[in-house]
């Protein structure tokens, strides 16, 4: 008979953001004239960059031509793709990377859930709590657990984030061999510093560990003390593979482009201490699963780095900052602490009660769609979070709603 991966059966019976749709569809069934304004997910709502709609449009045209079509493209994404992220993503902040240590995807969700295959499923994972579900999940599929108890798996070295380490999470006091990081971070909106960042490579490097670095929310950094790419720093070349994602720099949420950084100086073992190449294992599963993203979108991805790009994007991640300024000055009026919303798209709120209960709460009240923090973590317990991503008039409406929900 077939017989299933039970290490599914170990996963929670509702991805977070299912269970908040379920709830919000629930609500809207009963109350079918509501207006109900989205903070939740963090799916963006402005259209593309005008320089981005060009690009894809002349891409397409392309397509309709057949001394000018394309047929399959490199799995690893087109050169013309990845010398500029190379350029201008890495090597203009003074960062090592060189084209061919690019991997263009569809996304970095997929990439971030993905890598994990290449390792043996008997290693120790590191991951933050809070944390975004993908990172726990997939390691969880993999068979790298035990079973949930307590609102944690057994066999996953979770580091606490609070606001005692200011949401930056502590080196681990035990060895491990996988760690998982995200910034500016998703859920909480923090930020690290270099030399912060730089205590965790030289961990990495001691132990002989990876670190899988999310970097998706880069674009939205203003402070240009902090570090956008973990290859700021000295040594992570070694022992470190990074995620980057066009979805929120540029809004393809509805379009798809992600890429992938693999050092080819990035080094796993055998058992038997035997090393090898990080670049050239994720080069065999990437070409085995993976046909690349189309041309068009590509090229669309390439325009983000024109100089109209350049300023589009500004332009784009500014206006949703803003909206972030304004969700942080409300919630803070209000009198609850909260974190993010000044290099980050996202606003973590202490809301001094129960998370779903908070989530029902604005929902009901004020028709206003959060993410209760409990969905991310233990440590996510009490706390909700708040997207930026909509059109400053709803978040204006949104924020007088939850003000006046919040004093009844």
């Amino acid at each position: 008979m077939i017989k299933i991966n039970e290490n599914f059966l170990k996963l929670q019976a509702s991805y977070l953001f299912s269970e908040i749709a379920r709830r919000v569809s629930d609500f809207q069934s009963e109350n079918p004239g509501k207006d109900i304004i989205r903070l939740g997910i963090g799916d963006v709502t402005c259209a593309l960059p005008l320089a981005c709609i060009d690009a894809l449009h002349k891409a397409v045209d392309e397509m309709a031509d057949a001394s000018t079509f394309r047929g399959y493209g490199p799995e690893q994404g087109y050169d013309f793709l990845r010398e500029i992220i190379a350029k201008e993503d890495f090597q203009s902040r003074g960062a090592d990377v060189a084209g061919d240590e690019i991997f263009v995807s569809d996304g970095a969700k997929c990439d971030t859930g993905n890598f994990q295959e290449i390792f043996s499923t008997d290693i120790k994972v590191a991951i933050p709590d809070p944390v975004y579900p993908v990172y726990l999940d997939t390691n969880v599929m993999a068979g790298r657990t035990g079973l949930y108890n307590d609102g944690r798996y057994d066999g996953i070295t979770y580091m606490d984030v609070t606001r005692e380490n200011r949401f930056v999470p502590d080196l681990p006091d035990e060895t491990v061999d996988l760690i998982y990081l995200c910034f500016p971070n998703n859920p909480t909106g923090a930020t690290i510093t270099k030399a912060q960042l730089k205590k965790w490579v030289d961990f990495a490097r001691q132990s002989k560990a990876i670190i899988l670095y999310d970097a998706a929310y880069e674009a939205f950094i203003r402070d240009d003390s902090l570090p956008r790419s973990i290859y700021e720093v000295e040594g992570a070349r070694d022992v470190a593979i990074e995620f980057r994602s066009f979805s929120k720099t540029a809004g393809f949420t509805g379009v798809r482009c992600a890429y992938t950084v693999v050092p080819k100086s990035c080094m796993a073992y055998t058992a038997s201490g035997e090393e090898h190449s990080v670049h050239s294992l994720w080069n065999r599963r990437h070409t085995t699963k993976f046909n690349s993203v189309s041309y068009p979108v590509q090229r669309a991805a390439e325009a983000v780095y024109s100089a109209e790009g350049k300023a589009q994007v500004q332009e784009l991640t500014d206006y949703y900052l803003k909206n972030a300024a304004l969700i942080r000055e409300e919630v803070s009026a209000l009198g609850y602490d909260c974190v993010g919303g000044e290099n980050s798209p996202y606003i973590w709120i202490d809301g001094n009660k129960d998370s779903w209960e908070f989530f029902d709460l604005l929902l009901k009240r004020a028709g206003v769609v959060c993410t209760p923090g409990a969905g991310f973590g233990r440590c996510g317990e009490g706390f909700i979070r708040l997207s930026a991503f909509n059109n400053y008039e709803n978040v204006e409406k949104a924020m007088t709603r939850i003000k006046d929900a919040l004093k009844v």
